[in-house]
């Protein structure tokens, strides 16, 4: 997807890039390929262009998520997830409370880099900044309003990802409303197995249980926090192939390996 992406190049906006799609230049070679002859954009200089595309293509090469998230509206950082998986940190928390002032983050999981790693209040929390710096791409889900709020509180200073997938803005904008659990079992997608029935109020709980001294609540509250943050990961997968099929034409998804429609919904 980030090849056909034209948004992060001055002076081209979402009417101009699908106008560009219409007439068949799906990538960054054609659209090269116009710029050279100087029909890609009628009043606008092609060298500047050529040149932006020059780095484009090393950025990518490079693996620049920085660049890139620099350059494209945020509502649109979903399109670097193809290209930069391996850079995506899936993130969820858990507090005692729903504001920053009024509560304390308890868990909190990292899912991604080959590896999944839960953070725990009066154990490791104090690691969990450290550890973020390594990724590139945060995915969440509310997290733009919820979790990103909290550990900014938590810890001042906090260097958040330069890009931000916030699943719950880019399931509405697909059709998709409500929160984690209800789009979960909409889909079908995601993995609860023996946390089942278990919400954000019975993490509270379960942490409450866990300072009284309750030996199983921690092991619960951690198995839980961990279903809500792995399951992100297929959800994004449906989501960026979804948005994919309804933007692109069918030619540019089909070379990119995109031509299969995500499952469908149960009915």
């Amino acid at each position: 997807m980030i090849r056909s992406t034209f948004l992060h190049l001055p002076g081209i906006g979402p009417a101009t890039e699908t106008a560009l799609w219409a007439r068949g230049v799906l990538d960054w070679e054609e659209l090269r390929a116009l710029a050279t002859t100087g029909t890609a954009r009628p009043g606008t200089a092609t060298p500047g262009l050529a040149r932006e595309l020059e780095e484009s293509e090393a950025s990518l090469r490079a693996e620049r998520v920085d660049w890139f998230a620099r350059r494209l509206p945020a509502s649109e950082a979903w399109r670097l997830y193809p290209a930069f998986r391996r850079h995506a940190a899936f993130l969820d928390i858990e507090t005692t409370g729903l504001s920053p002032y009024e509560g304390i983050v308890t868990a909190v999981t990292i899912h991604g880099g080959g590896g999944t790693r839960t953070f725990v209040a009066d154990d490791d929390l104090e690691e969990l900044p450290a550890y973020l710096q390594r990724f590139g791409l945060l995915v969440t889900f509310n997290g733009s309003r919820f979790d990103v709020p909290f550990l900014e509180f938590r810890f001042p200073g906090l260097v958040v990802p330069p890009a931000h997938i916030d699943l719950r803005y880019l399931f509405y904008r697909i059709g998709y409303a409500g929160g984690l659990k209800r789009i979960e079992q909409t889909l079908g997608i995601g993995d609860r197995q023996g946390v089942e029935g278990i919400h954000g109020l019975d993490a509270v709980r379960l942490w409450e249980a866990h300072r009284r001294g309750d030996a199983g609540a921690l092991d619960r509250l951690v198995r839980y926090n961990r279903a809500d943050t792995v399951n992100l990961e297929p959800l994004l997968e449906f989501a960026v192939a979804e948005i994919t099929r309804r933007l692109l034409p069918e030619r540019r998804r089909e070379r990119a390996g995109q031509g299969t429609r995500p499952p469908a919904p149960p009915a």
